[in-house]
């Protein structure tokens, strides 16, 4: 079984291999995987698979690119662990890799791949398919993945990195490959950065597709529509390419986020019809979901707002849900701890209301009279606040008006703790006051401190 969860990060930028349980018979791990042009990094991972005998046929998922470079920066792997575990819950071992340049993958972007003018498709998902590739190089090396069914599972332009690893890179055990909205350049509805050079990326990689696969638009994607994949299709079996394109019915107001958490009740049917044409070592009786946490919601939130604590409650670890009194909310998932998750789902509480708190973490609900950072403080104040509640006594947290803090602890006193605490943020603002000692908040007769240490 699985070892204690007890989950560190050397620094922010490094993950602890442990091994958790997400489900019933379900484990999962978060890696990295050695890659030269990634550095010191490698590339961000996320491996699921059944407890119990193996190996197991691998599905590797590859992630879509977000229009926002932000939204790049800020993916995880962790986030597609609801995805990944309908994979293991019939029977594979799965790798979900972000590739360089993504969340806290190492490298950069391919070049050029952000550039409307000047677009270069065949080198950038030849970029793409060489960090697959090497992925499945150390995903060879895990007694969980059998190698002689290896099944490439790829959306937006995941998808047309899974081809570029089948034409390039072809695995060995290759059996197929579930390719959901492939394309790429996408810059708004309908609007694809040099179009043709697109369509003729298409064509070069079906010369070296040989593979049966299924490819899957949904009819109201904004991205790529049906028009353009019909002559994606086109350009990818006429050189030799054999791709079977299955239409979907709309999915929400946008078709290309069918391959989502939110799109598993549609594209799971698709899947499963998928499977029963390959030969595969897979369960005849799938695993059974994870429970979902028996919280209650905050009485104070609306219909809208219970539904939400639904979605955050199925939602993956690292996961925060924060409210007001009056029903402003706020929640995140999928991020690279506690800590960002906690400070994410209080920021966005905030952006709503004031009087934020965080009403639950992961699956456990947090106690109202437990220590809530200070609404005034900014994102890095914050993330301060939350290194002072893990920090030894004797010890003090300062804040002023507009945000300016200062704390410190491993004091010999209180007292010591408290004035130094002033001290420190009186550096940064004029108005500071004692908001926390040790853990509990501080209350001294409505005592004022404004403007007492003064420089």
């Amino acid at each position: 079984m699985i070892k204690n969860r007890s989950y560190f990060l050397v620094s922010f930028l490094l993950f602890i291999s442990s091994y958790y349980s997400y489900a019933q018979g379900i484990l999962w791990q978060e890696t990295t995987i050695p890659m030269t042009e990634a550095g010191d990094k490698g590339l961000e991972t996320l491996l699921v698979w059944p407890d119990g005998p193996g190996p197991h046929p691998l599905a590797i998922i590859s992630h879509g690119t977000a229009r926002d470079l932000h939204d790049r920066k800020t993916l995880s792997a962790i986030s597609f662990l609801p995805t990944a575990l309908e994979f293991a819950r019939r029977g594979f071992a799965v790798a979900v890799v972000l590739r360089r340049g993504y969340g806290h993958s190492g490298g950069h972007f391919p070049a050029k791949s952000d550039l409307c003018k000047g677009t270069s498709y065949n080198s950038t998902v030849y970029e793409d398919a060489k960090d697959l590739h090497v992925a499945l190089d150390y995903l060879a090396t895990k007694p969980q993945f059998d190698m002689n069914y290896v099944l490439p599972v790829g959306v937006s332009a995941g998808g047309l990195a899974s081809l570029a690893l089948i034409a390039y890179f072809p695995p060995k055990g290759l059996v197929g490959a579930l390719i959901f909205a492939a394309g790429r350049g996408s810059v708004s509805d309908n609007n694809v950065c040099e179009e043709d050079k697109l369509i003729d990326t298409f064509r070069v990689l079906g010369k070296s597709s040989s593979t049966p696969m299924l490819w899957v638009y949904s009819v109201n994607d904004h991205f790529f529509n049906p028009a353009l994949a019909a002559k994606f299709l086109t350009a990818f079996d006429s050189s030799g390419g054999k791709a079977i394109l299955f239409e979907a019915p709309s999915y929400t107001n946008e078709g290309h986020y069918l391959f989502s958490t939110a799109g598993i009740p549609v594209w799971t049917p698709i899947l499963d019809n998928y499977l029963k044409k390959l030969a595969l070592p897979l369960f005849k009786t799938m695993l059974p979901l994870p429970p979902v946490a028996d919280l209650v919601a905050p009485q104070q939130l609306s219909h809208q707002g219970k539904s939400a604590f639904l979605d955050y409650l199925k939602s993956p670890p690292h996961k925060g849900f924060a409210v007001n009194a009056v029903g402003a909310y706020g929640w995140i998932s999928g991020s690279y701890s506690d800590e960002e998750a906690q400070d994410n789902a209080l920021q966005t509480c905030m952006k709503y209301g004031k009087g934020c708190y965080l009403y639950a973490l992961n699956d456990s609900l947090v106690k109202k009279e437990s220590l809530q950072p200070p609404e005034q403080l900014s994102s890095e104040g914050r993330r301060a606040f939350l290194n002072y509640l893990k920090s030894p006594s004797y010890k003090a947290f300062a804040v002023s008006s507009r945000g300016g803090y200062g704390w410190i602890s491993g004091s010999s006193s209180s007292n010591q703790a408290q004035n130094t605490a002033l001290e420190t943020c009186a550096k940064y603002a004029n108005d500071c006051h004692l908001y926390a000692v040790d853990n509990n908040y501080y209350k001294a007769d409505n005592k004022s401190y404004e403007g007492f240490f003064k420089f």
